[in-house]
């Protein structure tokens, strides 16, 4: 009888074991974000704390994103979308409602930020924002003062020009692969609405895009980072903190690239990285686990310091690095903000102009 104890108890013992193991192993969040965005010792930190393992994956354009989460089952649990296409998905029911009940760091975030994200998520009730910055300028200083005369860029005109332009050819310039960011900036070089939905406006844009295009040597979404750091290109349209990774790695080499990085005076669209829970999201528990777990103001200051963004939590801004939290390019002085333009999420019909105006760029034809 007591061997008949001992068997059953340790069979009990066994069967708990493999429920526990089995739970474990369900406790899992999958995160679709774009490429070189986080600190990857936050990951390791919170699945030390929760015991949730993170499947993380990455991404460099909105599209592909877009195209997952359309099709339904990405299988995805936190993706984190551009605002302006964050507020067409929300049209399309993408997205789940968060429940603020599980998030209590919400009470991080930052009101000013959350005034301008919830344009595209009103009440901000389906997304929490991650990072922030703008699309502007980056420059090797040295090659632009060879080929222009200048050490200092200042205007949308060094690119929209093709006379300028055209001077940086040999030394390469590479362009976002991005035409929510780039036709924008294009309209607003142009003294126009870079919100603009008119078709004979897009034209122009078009027009003015295709006059420098001979003289881009490539569209890329993160590729620019390493070929500004390496010294292997003088000019890039990109993302503000993507520009900085690139001039911190230029700094690490010790090779005598100097990165400078320009908010033309023009003005520059302001963007917002979003985080959000797909509707069909298989792990929504874990998901908002993993959001609150960011909202923690050490833990997004991490993110910052590391990705050289700005990001939308007030209570961070104490554990981020001094030279980030005031240099003006990445936290921008009042003057710099009035200048910040957002771009609202296209109609289906503008959709269909922009995607074939933007082919038509690329492709140079």
């Amino acid at each position: 009888m007591i061997r008949k104890a001992l068997w059953l108890s340790a069979t009990s013992a066994f069967l708990a074991a493999f429920s526990l193991g089995a739970h474990a192993e369900d406790r899992v969040v999958n995160v679709f974000n774009w490429s070189d965005y986080i600190d990857s010792s936050i990951i390791d930190d919170f699945t030390k704390e929760t015991g949730i393992k993170v499947v993380y994956d990455t991404f460099d354009s909105n599209e592909i994103l877009e195209t997952k989460l359309l099709a339904g089952g990405s299988g995805y649990d936190v993706v984190v979308p551009s605002g302006n296409f964050l507020a067409r998905q929300i049209q399309a029911n993408v997205f789940q409602k968060l429940d603020k009940s599980k998030l209590p760091n919400i009470s991080n975030m930052w009101d000013t930020v959350m005034e301008r994200t919830a344009k595209y998520d009103p009440g901000n009730e389906y997304s929490i924002n991650y990072m922030w910055g703008t699309v502007g300028i980056g420059y090797n200083i040295k090659k632009v003062q060879a080929a222009l005369g200048t050490d200092k860029i200042d205007s949308w005109d060094v690119f929209f020009n093709p006379e300028s332009l055209a001077k940086l050819k040999d030394c390469g310039v590479y362009v976002l692969d991005s035409p929510a960011d780039i036709i924008p900036a294009a309209l607003k070089y142009l003294g126009l609405d870079p919100n603009s939905t008119s078709p004979d406006e897009i034209a122009k844009a078009e027009e003015t895009l295709l006059k420098v295009r001979p003289y881009i040597r490539k569209f890329h979404s993160s590729e620019y980072i390493n070929a500004l750091a390496n010294g292997d290109i003088c000019l890039a349209v990109g993302w503000s903190g993507d520009v900085f990774q690139a001039r911190n790695r230029a700094d690490e080499a010790k090779q005598g690239v100097e990165i400078g990085y320009s908010v033309p005076k023009e003005g520059a669209q302001m963007w917002f990285d979003q985080m959000a829970i797909p509707a069909d999201a298989p792990h929504a528990a874990e998901a908002h686990e993993f959001l609150n777990y960011m909202m923690k103001p050490e833990v997004i200051a991490k993110s910052s310091n590391y990705v050289l963004y700005a990001n939308g939590n007030k209570a961070s801004q104490q554990f981020i690095d001094k030279a980030i939290l005031e240099d003006p390019a990445i936290y921008p002085d009042a003057a710099t903000l009035q200048k910040l333009y957002t771009v609202s999420p296209y109609d289906p019909k503008t959709q269909r102009i922009i995607t074939r105006t933007w082919t038509k760029i690329v492709t140079g034809q």
